[in-house]
């Protein structure tokens, strides 16, 4: 089922994106217009090396890079990780390296955090590369085509809403201003969000139903809509709730997808079978290995100090990522100790490595303070295993039980599109899936929701974006474990809702200004 991901592109072309001046314009050796006329059948290599920008640190192998920033730390799956889940409430990282702290413990960040510059390279890498091949597609004939232009124009939307999400600015970069000889104009958050509403709404309906795993569809298109509408109050300031709601619907009753049986069938080294992945970034352990993809998760998350490292299919421990009492204390009513968290019937509860660790983050840089995190793993749930030093298993982007939760959360924000009962419904089928126990319609509140998705998707990506929307980011309201860089956690200041624009894009485009704070 992988097939087509791990077609990793190896010919002459090059991409690199010249982003001196944040002109976005590629060079390549071979132009892809060349490439496409001699051999049409070389776009399913070209596509699968655009997809593959999101997992891997380049072509090369995991210590080659796309981009001038260190192959290891920079690739693009690592930057979601590090921005969304380290600098929230569930996850925590102990190495002590230089801007991973700031980001544990969301405190003294400023433009020249080296992971928000990874982040922001990685954006401003994938959209040109995007741009070249449209602009190619122009005049040249392949079969299929006007489905993989529909895929190369959600590519391009996805990073265009990463920035939108983590920056709130950038520059507009399309097929049309190609080679601009002057660097572009700073685009506001409302013209990004416009600019990538326009395209997945012009995509949806010439975007193919089924492109086979690991690429683009309708349902990914619609997901990805959904999201940008879910979190258009904070985007935009207008609520686009009953939008979100009305494209998740189509995900749930139109894509064809189930809820896997078991929980940890989508977080395994086999979850390429699981029925409920509705977007991956593919991960293989001999053809596209990377520091940045699962590995980065899973390794990440082991030591050999406290735990079997071939258990989770594993040979290297990097004893860094453990979680906090702010997601496990979630179950079961919220559990005080490790023994309340074994006993929780909840399935997700009993995903935390619990023996030889404490419940409490006294010392974030220590490795047993916290429960690591055993959901993601390379072991198979439906086969033998063979532990390996890269991972085989595929990241969830987007997978159905998020959407359920979106719906319900679109009802309980009054969209007109969603409705209470459904709702209750699809939050009762995730729990009912986790052993969790199901809820009441008078229990289910945006207080649960919140709560719930924590339950569900932490270490998914999504976690800072939520706590975000439900005002529960900055501030002192909501307060844990190394919220700034105290153990209790304090108060963060509401500027931190939009990390700074790394120093490196401020000195390359005049054009652009520096956010609010920094």
């Amino acid at each position: 089922m992988k097939k087509f991901l791990i077609l990793i592109l190896i010919i002459s072309t090059t991409f690199s994106s010249c982003l001196d001046d944040l002109n976005t314009k590629p060079q390549v050796e071979l132009t892809l217009e060349e490439l496409l006329q001699q051999d049409p059948n070389a776009i399913s290599g070209i596509l699968s090396r655009l997809y593959a920008s999101y997992a891997l640190s380049g072509v090369q192998g995991p210590g080659s890079s796309d981009i001038s920033d260190d192959p290891g730390e920079s690739p693009f799956l690592r930057g979601i990780i590090n921005l969304q889940d380290f600098t929230a409430d569930g996850m925590k990282n102990r190495w002590g390296d230089d801007g991973l702290d700031q980001l544990t413990t969301t405190s003294n960040w400023d433009e020249n955090n080296k992971f928000f510059r990874y982040l922001y390279n990685r954006i401003y890498y994938t959209i040109p590369q995007a741009n070249n091949l449209l602009s190619v597609m122009r005049n040249v004939t392949v079969n299929d085509q006007e489905n993989i232009i529909s895929e190369v124009r959600f590519i391009r939307a996805l990073a265009y809403y990463y920035l939108i999400d983590a920056f709130g600015k950038g520059v507009l970069a399309t097929e049309e201003n190609i080679g601009a000889s002057q660097p572009l104009p700073q685009a506001s958050r409302l013209d990004l969000f416009n600019y990538v509403e326009s395209e997945l709404l012009a995509i949806e309906p010439t975007i193919a139903a089924s492109n086979g795993y690991g690429r683009a569809n309708k349902a990914v298109v619609q997901m990805l809509l959904a999201k940008l509408y879910l979190n258009a109050e904070v985007y935009t300031g207008t609520a686009k709730y009953n939008e979100a709601a009305t494209f998740i619907k189509k995900v749930i009753e139109q894509g064809g997808y189930s809820l896997a049986p078991n929980f940890v069938n989508n977080f395994s080294g086999d979850n390429d079978s699981s029925p409920e992945i509705i977007f991956p970034l593919i991960a293989d352990a001999v053809s596209s290995q990377s520091y940045g993809n699962t590995t980065y998760i899973i390794n990440g998350s082991l030591s050999s100090d406290t735990m079997n490292l071939d258990d989770y299919g594993a040979t290297g421990g990097w004893g860094g990522h453990r979680a906090t009492s702010a997601w496990y204390g979630k179950y079961c009513g919220g559990v005080t100790d490790a023994t309340q968290l074994t006993n929780c019937p909840d399935e997700r509860a009993k995903l935390f490595w619990t023996q030889g660790h404490s419940f409490d983050m006294a010392d974030y840089k220590k490795w047993t303070d916290g429960f690591p995190s055993i959901k993601f793993r390379n072991t198979n749930v439906n086969s033998s295993t063979t532990s390996t030093e890269f991972a085989n298993t595929d990241f969830p982007m987007f997978r159905l039980a998020d959407a359920y939760l979106i719906y319900a959360e679109c009802a309980l924000r009054g969209a007109a599109s969603a409705d209470l009962s459904t709702a209750l419904t699809y939050v009762n089928n995730v729990r009912t899936r986790a052993k969790a126990g199901t809820i009441t319609q008078a229990e289910l509140t945006l207080s649960f929701i919140i709560d719930e998705r924590a339950r569900e998707l932490n270490l998914e990506g999504h976690r800072r974006s939520d706590l975000i929307r439900f005002g529960m980011f900055t501030g002192g309201t909501y307060l844990w474990p190394w919220k700034g860089n105290t153990a209790s956690g304090t108060a963060i200041p509401n500027t931190y809702k939009l990390f700074p624009i790394p120093l490196t894009a401020l000195e390359a485009n005049p054009n652009l200004t520096q956010n609010p704070g920094y």
